[in-house]
């Protein structure tokens, strides 16, 4: 018998399904309705077999999952016996995801229609360029620079590997510049759900710890992409500080799992499917 409550629109993110505790959490995971969509937005893992693992897992489960990279899954990892870098290393994910049925950013953006829809969600991989520098520098070498001092260095500078682009940060303009003209494209009349690993904007990393570590996680040439493209919510990762924040009035909602150590800090319990459609009210 067809469940009768309506779908809902929900995402989670930094499943980091490594840690033991977090495959369990993601093994654990159901929809409330059979007609339920899931964004995840990135950092499922490192090794391939893992993202297939967690991915087909949820796939099962869901009536759609979207997904979007994040750095962890371009690491070339040392114990994976996949070893592609760089572009070639997300296309082989993408057609993983293909092959699965997961949507990606490389596919026609699929249109939510139940509560809250039509929307279009829109899946992205746009990485960062550097430009979100701590006070006092104006450069990505000063910038890097003050960050070795103070002890603050991505893995990614090791394991995420740009090929075929001279740099993390030309790939990144090139994927801004395919993105931004895909995103142009769409009816007019069509809100979307922008998913993005990183934010799309500054304000989420004024909270973090470590203002260094702000030169990872974004670039300032989408500052203003959720009123460009007309958001009903932005949907982001990579922090691992699940909250949600509003900007120009549209929620920008960090949906991370985390690492254990950060999760058994904060109530509630860890692996909350956060509700992005129907909104929810900002805090």
């Amino acid at each position: 018998m067809p469940d009768p409550r309506p779908g809902s629109l929900v995402a989670i993110s930094d499943l980091h399904i490594r840690y033991d505790e977090n495959r369990a959490i993601v093994d654990a995971l159901r929809p409330r309705s059979d007609q339920d969509w899931l964004i995840v937005a990135g950092d499922i893992g490192e090794r391939v077999s893992d993202i297939e693992w967690a991915l087909r897992t949820l796939r099962d489960r869901f009536a759609k999952v979207v997904w979007a990279p994040g750095n962890h899954e371009l690491w070339t990892a040392p114990d994976d016996p996949v070893q592609l870098r760089g572009e070639q290393r997300y296309l082989h994910l993408v057609e993983l995801c293909r092959g699965l049925g997961v949507a990606t950013p490389e596919d026609p953006y699929p249109i939510w229609e139940g509560e809250g829809g039509p929307v279009v969600v829109a899946p992205l991989f746009l990485l960062y360029d550097y430009t979100f520098r701590p006070a006092g520098t104006y450069s990505k070498a000063a910038a890097l620079e003050l960050a070795e001092r103070a002890g603050v260095v991505c893995s990614d500078e090791f394991l995420l590997h740009p090929d075929p682009y001279p740099s993390r940060e030309a790939w990144c303009r090139a994927r801004v510049r395919a993105t931004e003209a895909r995103l142009a494209e769409l009816p007019a009349e069509l809100p979307t759900v922008l998913v993005n690993h990183f934010p799309l904007v500054r304000e989420p990393t004024r909270v973090l710890w470590r203002q260094e570590f702000a030169l990872w996680c974004g670039t300032t040439a989408t500052h203003d992409w959720h009123r460009r493209f007309r958001a009903r919510a932005v949907v982001y990762g990579h922090l691992h500080i699940p909250r949600v924040i509003t900007c120009d009035g549209v929620p920008h909602q960090e949906v991370s799992l985390g690492y254990p150590r950060e999760w058994r800090r904060r109530p509630g319990v860890p692996g909350r499917l956060v509700p992005v459609l129907p909104a929810v009210v900002p805090v």
